[in-house]
């Protein structure tokens, strides 16, 4: 890595930006440039953009040196995985609010001073979540916040529904990672992105942990970012689906609170093992290594798990109150199906 940056949050200097914008990038020249050009028609101006480059062959770095020379570059020499890029950019950041951005959104001029607005309107609110339709069909919802089921499958609120159905500004379980803006206290109080989940689940992690803390988030449909689903990794890729699992199993072990656990840990079993014999039957083995390598990875998630439940400060009653019930799955993946398989 060229720049060396700290594990830990950076103190913003008195001269600070107010937002500090971070964006990994791996690969993915052609979606940065589009990203990073709507950011510069941000009717709001009072920031800096940190992209992390995950060892792209692409030509990414040079772009970014000869097009956008004002951008503060981390250039890694190989991938280091979203979580732990997004990690190393949050500390070298200097604003009092961090904005993570997928490098294949494109934000809309009022978006970062519509978030910046809501925030300073609502202060008892910890991370801000923007519309994010999706890029090819500007009239789909990809996310209005996220919502964790009582199951503790974190779920992409109004996946698929139309953006008139949007909604008003209104409090929700947490933020996605595609598009969000977060206080610095926040990410101070509960630590950043889990490293060893790589990609996927990662959000759901950070956001029900928050939770856990007692920090709120707040939709900000005003705020409207243009998203192209899974352009770096691929959509439906066997890679994606591995990790999707095994990061699932991880949140759900370090996050959900006892004994409740123990009385819904038949239903969260059988909807992992249903999803991956599902899987089986259609010839993909990839659900089967994710499962594998969760539970191979429990002893280091419950670790984590003692590290999280001691520091709660949120009641289960408090949680389930903003948590989904009753909410099958299956339609949320045949809905991704018939989007285009994401």
């Amino acid at each position: 890595m060229s720049v060396d940056c700290s594990s830990d949050l950076l103190t913003p200097a008195t001269d600070a930006p107010t937002v500090s914008i971070v964006i990994i990038n791996w690969n993915g020249q052609e979606h940065l440039a589009r990203c990073l050009a709507s950011l510069e028609a941000q009717t709001y101006r009072d920031f800096e953009i940190i992209v992390v480059d995950n060892g792209s062959t692409d030509g990414s770095v040079g772009f970014i040196r000869e097009r956008y020379p004002a951008v503060r570059l981390i250039r890694n020499e190989r991938n280091m995985g979203f979580a732990r890029a997004n990690n190393q950019g949050i500390a070298m950041a200097r604003g009092r609010y961090i904005a993570i951005l997928n490098n294949d959104t494109q934000a809309e001029p009022p978006w970062l001073e519509t978030l910046v607005s809501a925030a300073e309107a609502h202060p008892e609110m910890g991370a801000f979540a923007p519309l994010v339709l999706f890029n090819d069909r500007r009239d789909t919802i990809d996310s209005a916040g996220l919502t964790v089921l009582i199951w503790g499958y974190g779920v992409q609120n109004r996946l698929g529904e139309h953006r008139a159905r949007a909604g008003s500004i209104c409090e929700v379980f947490g933020v996605t990672a595609t598009a969000a803006l977060f206080r610095r206290e926040l990410l101070l109080d509960i630590g950043l992105f889990d490293e060893d989940y790589f990609i996927y689940y990662e959000d759901v992690d950070l956001a029900w942990r928050a939770r856990l803390r007692g920090w709120r988030a707040l939709f900000v449909p005003e705020a409207i970012v243009y998203h192209t689903h899974s352009a770096t990794v691929g959509r439906n890729s066997p890679f994606k689906r591995r990790l999707l699992t095994r990061n699932r199993l991880w949140t759900i072990v370090k996050n959900y609170h006892f004994p409740a656990f123990l009385f819904f840990l038949p239903l969260i079993v059988i909807l992992q093992i249903g999803s991956v014999v599902l899987s089986l039957v259609r010839g993909d083995t990839a659900p089967l290594t994710g499962l594998w390598q969760g539970l191979m990875g429990l002893p280091g998630a419950l670790r984590k798990r003692a590290i999280v439940q001691s520091r709660r400060t949120a009641s289960f009653r408090e949680m389930v109150s903003w948590m989904g019930w009753f909410q099958s799955p299956f339609p949320t993946w045949r809905l991704r199906w018939a989007l285009g398989r994401l």
